[in-house]
């Protein structure tokens, strides 16, 4: 029994260091000059540490510390927005009842299958007439209106785990004079914490990795992103520093892991809540 157990928990052991390999191989690069950058060695001989601090600050006029200033600026409005409008949406769609809900409803669904290439002329036509290029706005009014980057997505997955609520619950809290925004904020919002946890985590990790959207609409360096710095390396010197942006580049992926691993519990009890439920 012991060696049936073995094998197959070695077998995935090989596996996932086969997988592993390209990140111990971006961290060895992250630590080798230029000049040891097309050896064959996962690590050189020489680990230059320094990569990571002469990358911090190799922007001019800019240290790293301002691009992830802007990147959280930018990830916690669109994330704040986002949570609140997809909560309010799917919660209308759950609860109340209105004229041609199921119909908006399946009007909704059917965006998700929508290209985003589709919307992004028409977006930035629209967002370049109401001068809100080179700003935050292309980021925050979308979710402020439930759209954006997994909108649909997000209201779905709520709606789902709004109808597993009994609604005997909104009937006791109207017999106690409750009304429909504080059935919203006192009941559901507390009962849908995992869905709300799960949302935000997604919204989080899409919007984090989101370089094409910040590289349209964001232009001068002094709202550039984490993203949109890593395209300084290349761009503004003629030979690259690899070692430097690779480094930064490792650097840039820490707040997206570690705010997965935190809140891995509630990820996996929100997917599980919402496919059980629903």
């Amino acid at each position: 029994m012991a060696v049936k157990r073995l094998v197959p928990h070695a077998g995935l052991s090989i596996v996932s260091l086969i997988m592993m390999y390209p990140v111990f191989w971006w961290l060895g690069a992250s630590l080798k000059s230029n000049a040891d950058m097309s050896s064959a060695a996962l690590f050189s001989k020489t680990l230059h540490w320094s990569n990571f601090t002469e990358g911090w600050h190799a922007v001019p006029n800019y240290s790293f510390t301002h691009f992830y200033i802007n990147t959280f600026e930018l990830i916690l409005g669109v994330l704040f927005t986002s949570v609140v409008s997809c909560s309010l949406v799917a919660f209308a769609f759950a609860r109340l009842d209105f004229p041609l809900r199921n119909i908006w409803f399946g009007v909704m669904l059917v965006t998700l299958m929508l290209p985003t290439q589709v919307t992004i002329v028409p977006q930035y036509v629209l967002f370049n007439k109401l001068h809100w290029v080179n700003t935050y706005l292309p980021f925050y009014i979308p979710h402020l209106l439930a759209g954006g980057i997994g909108g649909p997505f997000f209201i779905y997955l709520m709606v789902q785990f709004i109808r597993s609520i009994p609604k005997e619950l909104d009937e006791s809290a109207k017999i106690d004079g409750c009304s429909w925004w504080g059935i919203y904020w006192r009941i559901m919002l507390p009962l849908i914490k995992p869905a709300l946890v799960t949302v935000g985590i997604y919204c989080f990790l899409w919007n984090w990795d989101d370089f094409f959207g910040q590289l349209l609409y964001v232009n001068s360096v002094d709202k550039y992103t984490i993203n949109l710095a890593l395209k300084l390396f290349i761009d503004s010197q003629g030979s690259v520093p690899w070692g430097q942006l690779l480094a930064m580049s490792l650097v840039s992926i820490v707040p997206a892991v570690v705010i997965f691993f935190l809140a891995q519990r509630h990820f996996v009890e929100g997917i599980a809540a919402g496919a059980l439920k629903g």
